[in-house]
């Protein structure tokens, strides 16, 4: 987006790039929330860029129907739309459309209004139409002229029509895109239904089988089951093996004598045995009824997953593929292929769309033909990866008679608490007891460890862990250093401990950098480390996103949200919110982003007063439309000078007469609440990778009945870069670190944020 805003700025000189252009937006297809943040960011992009852009209501029936269904679209009219689940311009399916002559009174309509680029948002089916009508355009344009509707002239201008998709659907079932618009939010709602039934579960151990949606992916079950710590899963891509009913009672019953009071087990509408058989949430139910005489229900959840206001991810999501959508749009040529704007790790790039339909296409028929490595393969690497933990977590189905190994692996939180530190607790203790490992914890941080404040844990100690905010464990900011290293390796050689998980925030890293440096002094301390990121300021380098920091978003949003609500009983009113996140300013500038935010003033950004005053005249402007009503965020640590306090009192001196101004600091809530499905699933992998790469040095290290690990990378720190999740020596990230103000060097979201300012209309 820095590379889009450079050629917007230069445009300003010379003609807009999408001078002269009309662009039409439809959606098509079930809806999904997060359509309207895409909406929205078509529609200010394309006029950003010089375009008139066109709302198609109804979808493609609109398209036929023409009229008063196709409207041209101003900057006002999205306003307000951001956080409204559904599409606000209608779906609707479409007999008329899968026939030519419905398409040729499509192309009248659009001919007739000059619109040669369409963004369809929708599934596989309604990309697919459109990149038909694409295919036909010429022959469409041809028999317009000979029927004697449309000119020659007119042909001759709009002789080739662009297409390019982007995919809504809370099935995640589109191959070529980590996500689809629509699935973070559908999960929202999964989870949430879920939290509200274990504990009625609880109170009468029950089991509840529970059906979501996915008539022919598995992606809402798979991650369901990894986030709610469900005890089994069924879905199309992973069919059980002849025998399931006996296995999979055999767990549950395993689980309740770990000490479980419930039983969790998550049905996929479209799940399968290997045969190709259905299986069904009554048959589910039928199966514990009888084999375990266990109290057990069933909740098919059906359209509420699709209800509800979008998450935040869903909203950015939508805002960075409707904005990439204008730009392929508008830089399309005749030989252009159609485009799918997909998620790439955290990039928003171009794929060839019929590429993408086509390998879609590619998973129903190795579905029907049982070959079900295949259809997961053809899913593509988010989906393997939640596959391959599943698999692994799935594979131990009793601990008693396991081995046990003589190593114990500590399991601790450093830094500020973060909603998923317990859930990777959680997984990071079960991984070791899974593989006869010996789990300890260490309360209170480094500070803890220092004081021997450990303790051993068993699987029951973590059963109720995963949906819990906060560090269960204790968490502190303080570093090993101001400990005492010789306390430190005290304690370590006393509890014999062999490796440690350190899951938390920037003093995580720099701690485990302190002792990784003090090892050559302390032959105790040279046992493998590994640090998993959780802090909601997401400020660790080495990783993109850290645990906490999805959840911290969606609770800012949530709070911009109900600000924004109690606004539209007051005309001309401006709020001013703080955030948290120390020097780092992720927090501020994404939540802007997905709440629709005029400003986010962050650190990593100077700023002036010119800069607020500019702000400020252009918050007086935009009360005299429609809009009357201002949001500016402001990340804690934004500037020394001009404070939360100094911004707020000037937008309320300069703003006089126009808006009244008012002033929030969200301060801690945003540390608290449950955590996000996002949070809790990426927990769960990250520390189940860690805990292997801890067992696998541990196994590779020892030396007589001890472990010694001093290499280069036996402390490390396990980040999220792109789409990979890797294993980097934290010595080697000192580089890319900037220790006073504890944020990475570079941090890959700062190329998002000319993008808010597109969107608020600067």
């Amino acid at each position: 987006f820095s590379e889009m805003h450079r050629k917007l700025r230069k445009s300003v000189s010379s003609p807009l790039i999408g001078s002269g252009r009309s662009i039409a937006v439809f959606t098509s297809g079930g809806d999904s929330q997060g359509m309207n943040a895409a909406v929205r960011a078509i529609v200010r992009m394309g006029i950003t860029c010089g375009a008139k852009v066109y709302l198609i209501n109804e979808g493609y029936q609109g398209m036929v129907d023409g009229g008063e269904n196709i409207v041209e679209a101003s900057w006002d009219d999205v306003s307000g739309i951001l956080q409204m689940g559904g599409t606000v311009i209608g779906s609707a399916r479409c007999k008329d459309f899968r026939e030519r002559q419905g398409r040729l009174k499509a192309a009248f309509n659009l001919v007739t209004l000059g619109i040669t680029n369409i963004c369809a948002i929708g599934g596989d089916g309604s990309l697919t139409g459109a990149n038909l009508f694409r295919e036909e355009w010429s022959s469409l344009l041809e028999e317009l002229v000979a029927d004697g509707k449309i000119s020659g002239e007119q042909m001759a201008k709009y002789s080739h029509l662009n297409i390019v998709g982007l995919v809504g659907s809370i099935d995640n079932d589109f191959c070529g895109t980590d996500m689809t618009i629509g699935a973070d939010s559908a999960l929202h709602r999964i989870v949430e239904c879920v939290d509200a039934i274990t504990t009625t579960a609880v109170s009468h151990q029950r089991a509840f089988v529970l059906e979501v949606m996915g008539r022919h992916c598995g992606y809402l079950a798979l991650v369901t089951g990894l986030a709610c710590g469900a005890d089994w899963i069924f879905i199309p891509e992973h069919p059980p093996a002849d025998g399931w009913e006996e296995k999979m009672c055999a767990k549950l019953e395993n689980a309740r004598s770990w000490g479980n009071r419930l039983n969790v087990v998550i049905v996929s509408e479209g799940a399968i045995d290997s045969h190709g058989n259905p299986i069904t949430s009554q048959h589910v139910k039928d199966v514990i009824c009888k084999r375990l005489d266990l109290d057990t229900r069933i909740t098919v959840l059906g359209h509420v997953q699709r209800g509800g206001s979008p998450s935040a991810f869903d909203r950015l999501l939508g805002t960075r593929m409707g904005a990439e959508a204008v730009l392929a749009l508008l830089e399309a040529t005749p030989d252009t292929p159609a485009y799918v704007v997909s998620l790439d790790g955290n990039q928003a790039v171009r794929v060839p769309l019929m590429e993408c339909v086509e390998k879609t296409k590619e998973v129903g028929k190795a579905l029907a033909e049982k070959d079900f490595n295949k259809a997961a393969n053809l899913r593509g690497r988010t989906f393997l990866g939640n596959l391959e933990i599943y698999k692994k977590l799935e594979a131990k189905l009793n601990l008693h008679g396991l081995v046990v190994k003589p190593y114990n692996i500590a399991i601790m939180n450093v830094g500020a608490p973060a909603a998923g530190m317990n859930a990777a607790v959680r997984s990071a203790v079960r991984t070791c007891l899974y593989n006869g490992y010996k789990a300890i914890v260490v309360h209170n941080g480094y500070e803890g460890l220092a004081n021997d404040m450990i303790e051993n844990y068993t699987w029951k100690c973590v059963a109720n862990f995963v949906a819990a905010g906060g560090s269960i464990l204790g968490t502190k900011r303080t570093l090993p250093s101001q400990c005492g290293f010789d306390k430190i390796s005290e304690v370590i050689k006393k509890r014999n401990i062999h490796g440690i998980i350190c899951i938390g925030g920037f003093e995580a890293y720099h701690g485990a950098l302190e002792i990784k440096e003090a090892s050559q002094n302390y032959p105790d301390l040279q046992i493998p480390m590994v640090v998993v990121p959780a802090t909601l300021s997401n400020n660790v380098p080495g990783t993109d996103l850290s645990i906490g920091s999805d959840t911290g978003l969606n609770s800012v949003c949530e709070t911009c949200d109900r600000i924004k609500m109690s606004a539209s009983g007051t005309k001309r009113r401006t709020f001013v919110l703080e955030t948290m996140g120390g020097y780092c300013g992720y927090l501020a500038t994404m939540s802007g982003l997905a709440a629709g935010a005029d400003a986010a003033y962050i650190f990593e950004e100077e700023f002036t007063i010119k800069d607020l005053q500019k702000n400020i005249s252009h918050l007086r402007s935009k009360m005299q439309g429609k809009i009357q009503r201002g949001l500016i965020l402001r990340n804690e640590k934004a500037n020394e000078n001009f404070s939360t306090d100094f911004v707020h009192r000037l937008y309320a001196e300069e703003g006089k007469n126009v808006f009244d101004c008012r002033v929030n600091v969200l301060g801690h809530m945003q540390q608290g609440g449950v955590p996000s499905p996002f949070d809790r699933n990426y927990a769960t992998k990250s520390a189940a990778k860690a805990a292997f790469w801890i067992l696998d040095k541990i196994s590779n290290n020892v030396v007589g009945d001890k472990v010694v690990c001093s290499s280069h990378d036996s402390v490390v720190l396990l980040g999220m870069k792109r789409r990979q999740m890797l294993f980097q020596p934290v010595e080697d990230l000192k580089e890319a670190t900037d220790f006073k103000h504890r944020i990475p060097v570079q941090q890959w979201w700062m190329q998002i944020r000319p993008l808010l300012r597109i969107m608020a209309h600067y």
